[in-house]
């Protein structure tokens, strides 16, 4: 490696102040379209102890995999994925940065990252055995997918390159706040495939964010080669196009050469010199995963000429030859530590899983912002508003009340103020550092929007200008955002507000009248919020600016400016809890359970019904569809012994089938007639208007299905 030991006259047990010099390995730097080579100096300053600690986090790392493929031999767990081969460059890397003060998005071959971060082997353990207190998921998640609150480590999901985003978002800020704090994420060099890893790079280098993207190159993304996921031969190359990044390539098997990379990076993200790649070529010395087999498609020589690369007995041989530590030390250390492994497993082996009892605590917040409990709705006094106004004015109103509160998307900054008005004055107010426009990527619009909501101070709002372009951040939306929660265990959240204009009847065709409350609605960990008016919206909205956990805030594009949806302003200091639903009409013969757009056209069919049979009909505006007042929803069949069911999205799959299983389960003696429903036809909504009113649900179609009702 070209390391020296600095000349000292202490012993070998008081060598607290001995250093290493610099490397002569080189790693291939640039920070533009030349490359270079070069070598720092970062070494120079690592003590003695720091790297025999490196060294113990990377065999620990090791000997971690090992003891635990033999308990997946014996059936005590279930999975597991090594970093065997990796632990040189992850522990270089961390070594670098600051645990507790810098942010990390690891992935499931970060062992030695973790470590060396501030994970205990111990920790490890109850993870991999997925007993209670394992500080990632409490055994909720799988293993090998790091979190730990008190080193800042993010709970992290299995999904490839999702995380990229996150560590983004987090750093942002990092800039923000004025802090020189550096976020880490990694991946394979297979995950760089992925569309989410380039959006991250170009949002990191257009903003010169902190952020250290560590790519792992193993050469194999499970089974497939390098050589079938990249377009030239490496990331590095890859990414050469990104003005601002800083690019790294180094032999990830090269403790020194890595580190004097890592100190590079991170000093240039702390002093505002922009995001970095580093690839490091490294060597994956086991199968992908438990899995895994890869002796299918991996040659002997092949996987016998890797093992001949092993990083552990080149940081040996130089420990070694460098006077760090003798042969002696190094077998003994392996002993302790293989010691304190074994006792780890033995002791978590009579630790408790979590129980059932424990499964729904953590799906949402335990602390209910603005309790439903008691809460009467007043009679607002103020000037009538349309929909989008209220809109408007309700993130006005928070923006006030939250100077962490951000909002941006796609045109939503300056005077434009969005498609449709409802940020209008909100940058010239409060400035473009909080309500600024971001690249047209829905899923870096959502995935930064996490990465910021987890740092715990930040409130994103932010905006998807169709609910029908939504899909590009829907694994967002699912994977990250929705199950942060309940896979850390309530350690991490990401409280955030997603709004998003969705709904026909507009003649928008086939992408731009989609609606999307059918989907959303299938996921737990995630709020949907659909009012019909402008009260509620308002109402509705500033509540979700408040809220704990991550809110879907759907509003219908026909109504923003529809005089049937304009209503008396709130005043600033209302609040409408969630899963509170709205009894627009009271009835005794039939309920409608309705919310959106169709909220007034069932209002209209009753009022026809009413005076052309005698009818009398309960409507009922259910405003959250999760949380869903199911208490209203009940007593009022219990009354009226017949329910109709009138939603905008298709029927095969919308809401409306959810809400029927609930009523025939518990309230089916209370019924007096089959549960009906009456929804868009199973097409997508087309353009032409005849068309479009054939497809979508209208007013007449209320009329009959109440019709059909009443004659039971």
């Amino acid at each position: 490696m070209g390391l020296k030991r600095k000349v000292t006259t202490k012993r070998r047990g008081e060598l607290s102040t001995s250093k290493i010099s610099k490397s002569d390995s080189s790693a291939k730097k640039t920070n533009g379209a030349s490359g270079t080579t070069a070598a720092s100096s970062s070494t120079q300053s690592l003590t003695r102890e720091q790297v025999v600690s490196a060294y113990r986090n990377c065999i620990s790392a090791r000997l971690i995999d090992t003891r635990i493929l033999s308990l997946l031999k014996q059936g005590k767990c279930f999975f597991h994925i090594g970093g065997s081969g990796h632990e040189i460059a992850q522990v270089a890397m961390a070594l670098a940065m600051k645990p507790g003060y810098d942010w990390a998005y690891p992935y499931y071959r970060d062992l030695g990252f973790s470590l060396q971060f501030g994970y205990t082997i111990e920790e490890i353990m109850l993870e991999a055995l997925h007993r209670k207190g394992g500080p990632s998921s409490n055994g909720f998640a799988m293993p090998f997918h790091y979190g730990h609150k008190k080193w800042r480590i993010i709970a992290q999901s299995s999904p490839t390159g999702t995380q990229y985003l996150g560590a983004v978002g987090t750093a942002m800020g990092a800039a923000m706040d004025g802090k020189d704090e550096v976020v880490y994420v990694s991946s394979g060099e297979g995950a760089t495939s992925e569309g989410e890893f380039h959006e991250a790079v170009n949002w990191a280098a257009r903003g010169k964010y902190p952020v250290i993207f560590l790519i792992q190159n193993n050469k194999y993304a499970i089974s497939v080669p390098v050589a079938d996921q990249l377009a030239g031969e490496s990331v590095y190359g890859m990414v050469a196009g990104y003005k601002g990044l800083n690019r790294y390539r180094v032999d990830g098997c090269d403790f020194a050469a890595v580190y004097d990379v890592a100190a590079e990076a991170v000093a240039k993200a702390r002093a505002g010199e922009g995001p970095s790649v580093i690839e490091a070529d490294t060597v994956r010395l086991l199968p992908h995963s438990s899995s895994d087999d890869h002796r299918k498609y991996r040659d002997s020589k092949e996987i016998e000429d890797d093992l001949k690369k092993d990083p552990i007995p080149r940081f040996e041989k130089f420990l070694i030859e460098k006077g760090f530590l003798t042969s002696d030390e190094i077998k003994k250390m392996r002993e302790e530590i293989i010691d304190r492994i074994n006792s780890a497993a033995e002791a978590t082996e009579e630790l408790p899983m979590p129980a059932g009892d424990d499964l729904e605590r953590y799906v949402y917040s335990p602390r209910v912002v603005v309790p439903a409990v008691g809460f009467t709705e007043p009679v607002h006094k103020g000037s009538s508003i349309v929909l989008v106004d209220a809109i408007n004015h309700a993130l006005h109103e928070e923006m006030e009340v939250n100077p962490k509160m951000l909002i941006y998307g796609e045109d939503i900054a300056g005077k434009k103020g969005g498609v449709f008005t409802a940020t209008k004055g909100l940058t010239a107010k409060f400035g473009r550092e909080r309500v600024f426009n971001s690249p047209l990527a829905e899923a870096s619009i959502i995935g930064t929007a996490f990465g910021l909501a987890v740092r715990g101070d930040y409130k994103p709002v932010v905006e998807i200008q169709f609910g029908d372009y939504i899909w590009p951040g829907f694994m967002q939306l699912r994977d990250e955002v929705a199950m942060l929660r309940f896979r850390a265990n309530n350690e991490w959240a990401c409280p955030m507000v997603v709004r998003v204009a969705v709904g026909g009847y507009i003649h928008g065709g086939l992408y731009h009248s989609q609606s999307i409350d059918g989907f959303f609605t299938h996921i737990p960990g995630l709020r949907v919020v659909f009012p019909s008016n402008a009260a509620d919206a308002k109402g509705l909205l500033k509540t979700a600016c408040r809220e704990e956990d991550p809110v879907l805030f759907l509003e219908h594009k026909g109504l923003y400016r529809q005089g049937f949806a304009a209503s008396p302003e709130p005043d600033k200091e209302y609040l409408l809890p969630f899963g509170v639903a709205g009894i627009r009409k009271a009835g005794n013969d039939i309920t409608i359970l309705t919310w959106g757009m169709l909220v007034q056209r069932s209002l209209d069919a009753a009022a026809k019904i009413e005076e052309q049979h005698g009818v009398s009909i309960e409507v009922i505006d259910l405003r959250t569809l999760n949380p869903l007042d199911k208490e209203t929803i009940l007593s009022s069949i219990r009354k009226t012994g017949k329910v109709l069911i009138v939603h905008e999205d298709t029927l095969t799959g919308g809401f409306g089938a959810e809400l029927a299983a609930i009523i025939s389960s518990e309230a089916f003696e209370s019924l007096d007639a089959p549960v009906t429903r009456v929804a868009a036809k199973d097409t997508p909504v087309p353009y032409g208007p005849l068309l479009e009113n054939a497809m979508l649900p209208q007013e007449s179609d209320v009329f009959v299905a109440l019709e059909k009702l009443a004659r039971y």
